[in-house]
């Protein structure tokens, strides 16, 4: 055996299917099918098996499954070793982030590795559900995601380095009647035009959860995804907002103002595979992340 077979097991094990394993790793099918037939030979017990028309693992398969992941990070480890005896454990680190992670983090981590001899980044925005952003760690070393508190956790197939966990408020336009309030309640706002992210987007369940509390249907009035672009609508009046209170950019015509009664935070979490962070660039980037966090966390909710 070796490490592509056991990377073909892996992603097949993850995915549930060879068509998906196969986009995955950026082969054709039958290749899959060709490293699983060679592993198969090396290992005297059936590693997968016919569910329906899925081929799926057995126990044994998913066994050397999770072999794989403490090879793959051996290899890693290896070739650090290899990257520090050389003298380049700089490297590039590809860092992907939704937008206003992006926004937040992504200033800052070019700041702190201008310096001769850091790591390079590649930075990249990726504005996806919560369910895809794990699969997104097969193309970055790094995955700036969020999820709400009462979401779904991650899945064991990524390691997770907790960022943040910050409040979302109410984002008002300047001298509307509401902004006079220290703090807001679901029937307060249920009467108001919102502006709210597509299905699917981790904000919405904190919407939903907003309705249930006012016990009538909100009014969605535009959908938009990007905070910015909501803090504009917000700011010409076209409707209210939830808004984060840390990473947003502040616009000075939004008022915020804290939600009570309905639990609205969201978590920002950095999410990477176990073998990535063998390498020293990537364990750089991400105390720089870890530390940028703290700083602003540190303000208090």
């Amino acid at each position: 055996m070796d490490e592509r077979q056991l990377r073909v097991l892996r992603e097949l094990g993850e995915l549930g299917s060879v068509t998906a394993a196969a986009e995955a790793l950026r082969v054709t099918p039958s290749a899959v099918s060709q490293q699983l037939r060679l592993l198969q030979r090396a290992i005297p017990v059936p590693l997968t098996e016919r569910d329906g028309r899925r081929l799926v693992l057995t126990p044994a398969g998913r066994a050397l499954a999770g072999a794989a992941v403490e090879v793959e990070t051996a290899l890693a480890r290896a070739r650090r070793t290899v990257d520090e005896f050389l003298g380049q454990s700089g490297g590039t680190v590809s860092v992907a982030a939704f937008h206003s992670a992006a926004a937040f983090f992504g200033p800052r981590l070019l700041s702190a590795l201008a310096s001769p001899g850091s790591p390079r980044l590649a930075l990249a925005d990726e504005d996806v559900s919560q369910a895809d952003f794990p699969r997104l760690t097969r193309s970055y070393d790094v995955v700036l995601a969020h999820r709400l508190d009462h979401a779904p956790p991650w899945p064991p197939s990524v390691t997770v380095t907790p960022l943040l966990h910050e409040p979302l408020d109410v984002a008002l336009p300047a001298g509307h009647p509401l902004a006079a309030k220290p703090e807001l309640t679901a029937a307060d706002v249920a009467h108001e035009p919102w502006i709210t992210t597509h299905d699917g987007f981790p904000l919405m369940a904190t919407i939903e959860a907003i309705a249930a509390a006012a016990g009538r249907r909100l009014h969605l009035a535009h959908r938009i995804n990007e905070f910015t672009v909501a803090a504009e609508l917000v700011a010409a009046g076209g409707g209210i907002a939830l808004m984060p209170r840390w990473t947003a950019r502040p616009h000075p015509n939004v008022t915020l103002r804290p939600l009570t009664g309905v639990h609205s935070r969201r978590r920002i979490d950095a999410l990477h595979r176990p073998e990535r962070t063998a390498r020293a660039a990537v364990q750089t980037v991400l105390t720089l992340l870890r530390t940028a966090a703290a700083a602003v966390g540190n303000r208090g909710g």
